[in-house]
């Protein structure tokens, strides 16, 4: 049975290869707190068009290079292409809230 683990692709610079980082949890031995706990695996592409940043999954596989020992499952999700929302203020109601604050100081004064 070949293990699976899913990861971040931190870096592209070889030729056929990626690094991808692992991330896990793992209780402290008497504490018992998860702490964060990370591997970085060297991983075949197989034709795979990745960037740093997407998210993968990768599965063991026969030894590729020395120290090469997975390949690309599948491609899971991109970090980067998470979705923003922002909040655009036009020019009316910018005027309209600048109006409202000189009605109330005028109210309080008089």
């Amino acid at each position: 049975m070949a293990k699976i683990m899913t990861g971040k692709v931190i870096s592209t610079k070889m030729q056929d290869t990626i690094v991808v980082e692992v991330t896990r949890f793992v209780p402290h031995p008497l504490y018992k707190k998860l702490m964060k706990r990370s591997k970085h695996f060297k991983v075949a592409l197989n034709g795979h068009e990745l960037i740093v940043g997407k998210r993968v999954k990768i599965v063991e596989t026969k030894p590729v290079a020395k120290g090469k020992y997975f390949k690309v499952m599948e491609v899971i999700a991109e970090e980067h292409e998470k979705p923003t929302v922002k909040k655009v203020k036009s020019e009316e109601s910018v005027e309209v809230k600048a109006k409202t604050v000189k009605s109330t100081k005028k109210e309080v004064k008089g």
